[in-house]
């Protein structure tokens, strides 16, 4: 299996590959989990090479605390991916590798997207999100990238990302992968208790109730309602609930035919911050 630390090393390698074959890249932030593997899996039988990058992003964290607990397990993580394929590539840059001495994101325009959701509880969050995946990209070149959709508002921007810098790279997005339960897989799932998890299975259960009740009600009902749901639950905090149109993400005025909306929210399990969608 190939490791590789350095900018210059993945350039090296992305040149030395015969012309003609393609090139996955599944960007990740470690602590992979089933989720991770659905869009390695997929991107592994879609191209010839597929490279998957490990990098914690200091620079999408609002939260300094929140960096700091992250889970970072990369000798696990690569033990993993090698049960998967010895062929895949991995790339595990440094913070200084990846930003030398300016740890500092650009700053995009993402006309609205940015700026709702994750954008309003999390300022400059994308702009970190948008250096690191433009980086990946333009020095892996891929043919595909994968984004799972449990980050739905993120995957939308990576679409602008691509869009507005030319970036020939097709952006797929998976399914979200589910517990049992019914929870969003994600790498904060590590700093749950068991005890805590049964009470974030309660998080998509809600949703798809709103989305039953979407059918026959109005949005602004069925937020109510949500909202509603959480104050019985103290051991859940609800941050934000909001319905919008699944392209442009602005929030829904009026239900019109044809249209197509997602139900999107982030909640807070003792300081644990997770985030679910589902499609209505």
């Amino acid at each position: 299996m190939l490791v590789i630390t350095t900018k210059n090393e993945l350039r090296t390698f992305r040149y030395s590959l015969k012309e003609g074959k393609t090139i996955g890249l599944v960007p990740t932030m470690g602590a992979l989990h089933r989720g991770h593997f659905e869009l390695v899996k997929t991107g592994f039988c879609e191209n010839d090479v597929l490279v998957v990058s490990i990098f914690v992003n200091p620079t999408q964290f609002n939260n300094p605390d929140d960096l700091r607990k992250y889970p970072k397990t990369i000798e696990r993580d690569t033990a993993l991916l090698k049960e998967v394929s010895e062929e895949i590539v991995i790339f595990c840059p440094s913070v200084n590798e990846m930003y030398s001495d300016n740890i500092v994101s650009k700053t995009y325009d993402f006309e609205g997207l940015a700026t709702v959701m994750e954008g309003v509880f999390r300022p400059n969050h994308f702009n970190g999100v948008g250096t690191i995946v433009e980086e990946l990209l333009t020095l892996v070149a891929p043919n595909r990238a994968y984004f799972g959709e449990k980050d739905y508002q993120q995957l939308q921007i990576i679409r602008k990302l691509v869009e507005i810098k030319k970036i020939s790279t097709t952006i797929i997005g998976c399914p979200v992968v589910r517990e049992s339960s019914g929870l969003a897989m994600s790498s904060r799932n590590e700093r749950l208790s068991d005890e805590e998890k049964k009470d974030a299975a309660l998080i998509f259960k809600i949703l798809q109730a709103a989305k039953i009740q979407f059918g026959t009600k109005s949005a602004k009902r069925v937020l109510e309602w949500v909202k509603n749901e959480f104050k019985r639950h103290p051991k859940l905090r609800l941050e934000y609930v909001e319905i919008t149109t699944s392209d442009t993400l602005k929030p829904i005025i009026r239900k019109q035919k044809g249209k197509a909306y997602r139900a999107f929210i982030s909640v807070y399990v003792q300081d644990v911050r997770l985030i679910d969608n589902i499609a209505l």
